[in-house]
């Protein structure tokens, strides 16, 4: 279902939204936010220079480290008594990113979630279990009020207890499950631990799956415990553009449905700020041309993804993004190769005997990079031929795809540790890191 008719307007129509609503939230940000008027006169441009689509590049970014700078309330374009609500991000690496919602923001949020939603499959009358976790994050509050928006039924389980959650799914009849795409695995690994098998002893047929990267292998892992009939798609957001709802996969899962009549996707060259055309991988960047409290212009996300026009056989007409190869900030740069965690992953997915929890270590030893993978094992054994088969059937894929060579680590069935919310793969010990 296509929840709204904006979603398939010409390419012309869409642009001409899209012109209009840059113009006046450049002219907005230049009035009423000091520091976006400091960057954009140090850059020489005035919002009057802003003519077409393609003056969008004369603008200059803005990164995270930015809201950092400006905490809590610098870059926001309305007063705090206009604000209906506040999130923020945890603050792990320093201070909290913190974003709010005017009543226009929150009817806009509610919208672009309702539309990601209704694409990956969302119905009236599904039951949907939110299994992120409820407060400053804006991942569950976001999917709620949308997914609440076209009549869906709401079980807000939040994270963690996972077997009153296998409980909740069985007695509540849930058929639609949002989680993070490992802890959707980690219900089905409790679930077959007290007797629960999630093709035939649950209804969940559909997975609204966010705040991590879903690499193919990892679907096809997802498909393996819950059924080959679950449709499961991939949702973008980030709390700093407005949480949940920037894109969303339809059935075809052919990339990420761009709503683009609230934002303005661009991919640039991380190293040069160079904008790419169409096709090409890069960085995404986003600009918010309809949101009131924090209106961003060009948020340099850190994100690698590309933009693709071509049509969709869903009949949106929006642009699509492809899902994450990873991000610029995650990429680990080992003996002068760039690695993303997606890489390892796709590689230990694929390999038989091996289960979807993995770690990657990185040290330095002198002047040397080494990497490590500790990867669990499906199920245990003593055969030492059969483990040695396996490790250097990870090793080599990793050869062949990184171009530098891997310490594999096997480890027993449940060593590794399990997430409820966003998985943390990497532990780099390297000096500096």
């Amino acid at each position: 279902m296509i929840w709204s008719e904006k979603e398939t307007l010409s390419r012309k129509e869409m642009e001409a939204i899209q012109l209009e609503r840059l113009k006046e939230t450049v002219y907005r940000v230049y009035d009423k936010v000091a520091p976006y008027r400091k960057k954009m006169d140090e850059a020489g441009v005035k919002p009057e220079d802003i003519k077409s689509l393609s003056d969008l590049s004369k603008l200059p970014f803005v990164t995270k480290q930015d809201l950092r700078d400006n905490y809590p309330f610098g870059l926001f374009a309305v007063p705090k008594d206009e604000l209906l609500r506040i999130h923020a991000s945890s603050g792990t690496t320093g201070k909290p990113t913190v974003v709010g919602y005017t009543k226009g923001d929150m009817d806009v949020w509610t919208e672009c979630v309702s539309r990601i939603a209704c694409a990956g499959g969302a119905k009236s009358t599904d039951v949907a279990q939110i299994c992120f976790g409820y407060g400053m994050f804006t991942g569950a509050l976001g999917l709620h009020y949308g997914l609440e928006n076209i009549g869906t039924t709401i079980v807000p389980s939040s994270t963690g207890n996972s077997e009153k959650q296998l409980m909740y799914m069985k007695d509540f009849g849930t058929t639609l499950l949002v989680a993070t795409p490992s802890y959707a695995l980690r219900l089905a690994e409790v679930a077959r631990e007290i007797g629960i098998d999630p093709k035939t002893d649950l209804n969940v047929k559909i997975g609204l799956v966010g705040s991590e990267l879903l690499t193919d292998a990892m679907r096809d892992e997802m498909h393996k415990y819950w059924g080959e009939d679950m449709l499961i798609t991939s949702n973008y957001g980030m709390s700093e553009l407005m949480g949940p709802g920037v894109s969303g996969e339809c059935e075809y899962l052919n990339g990420m449905h761009i709503n683009e009549d609230f934002f303005i996707p661009e991919i640039i060259d991380p190293e040069t700020e160079e904008v790419l055309p169409a096709g090409e991988w890069g960085e995404l960047v986003i600009t918010c041309i309809k949101k009131e409290a924090l209106p961003l212009i060009r948020y340099r996300t850190r994100d690698i993804t590309r933009l693709m026009y071509e049509p969709c056989e869903c009949g949106r007409t929006t642009c699509r993004m492809a899902n994450l190869s990873g991000r610029s900030d995650d990429m680990l740069k080992i003996r002068g190769v760039n690695v993303f965690p997606g890489q390892i992953e796709e590689v230990v997915l694929s390999v038989e005997g091996l289960g979807p929890h993995y770690e990657i270590v990185v040290e330095r030893d002198g002047y040397t990079d080494k990497l490590t993978v500790r990867v669990e094992l499906a199920k245990a054994t003593d055969s030492f031929k059969e483990l040695e088969k396996i490790e250097a059937t990870v090793r080599n894929k990793l050869r062949v795809v990184l171009g530098l060579d891997a310490k594999i680590k096997l480890e027993s069935p449940n060593t590794l540790a399990r997430f409820e919310g966003k998985a943390k793969r990497i532990r780099d010990l390297r000096k500096g890191n």
